[in-house]
């Protein structure tokens, strides 16, 4: 039997933070453009970890965004928007698209290539690169998807805001509830 000699903790600073909860992922990812318009930095705003996070760090038992508001164990993850996926899923798909183009353009440059060879170096390169990066985006849009889905159905989406000052408490707070937020307070500690 083997055991992980470094202790897990998380460390917490005295800064405080705004919380609040989305019931839907339009109004959580509205309430982070406007905190970043205002001056938050992406450092200063996070999420709940994933389930696996959840597990790792809480155990499986089950959870409810109301208990893990304040509670300083909850794991936390980094937004990320949806320009962001769509900007991956377009790279996992050209970078497979690419793969098979290179595959196509190598055969045309033999000597020996006719017309008919490289058409068909283009459906065997191209075709199946362009289907595994396009299998290959989705699933990485469905994981994006289940994420939030996966916290809808525990309560809500669960966000904190670091603040520095009481000025951007109550900015924080403000956006917070002007997008629906709800259950909207301040706790004074945030982690490091």
């Amino acid at each position: 039997m083997t055991t992980d000699p470094t202790p897990k903790h998380t460390t917490y600073i005295d800064v405080a933070e705004a919380v609040g909860v989305f019931d839907s992922f339009e109004s959580l990812q509205a309430a982070i453009y406007d905190l970043r318009m205002s001056g938050f930095s992406r450092t200063d705003i996070s999420l709940l970890g994933g389930k696996e996070a959840m597990t790792e760090k809480l155990g499986s038992a089950y959870w409810h965004a109301a208990d893990l508001e304040d509670n300083p164990d909850a794991p936390r993850a980094a937004f990320v928007s949806e320009e962001a996926i769509g900007e991956l899923e377009g790279a996992i798909g050209g970078g497979f698209f690419f793969l098979g183009s290179f595959v196509a353009m190598a055969a045309m440059l033999t000597p020996a290539s006719a017309l008919a060879a490289s058409i068909a170096a283009i459906a065997i390169g191209g075709v199946p690169a362009v289907v595994v990066g396009t299998l290959l985006a989705r699933r990485v849009g469905q994981h994006h998807k289940e994420y939030y889905a996966n916290q809808i159905r525990n309560g809500g989406i669960l966000l904190w805001v670091r603040t520095v000052d009481s000025a951007k408490e109550d900015l924080a707070v403000k956006i917070l509830k002007g997008h629906s937020g709800k259950d909207v307070h301040v706790h004074p500690w945030s982690e490091a």
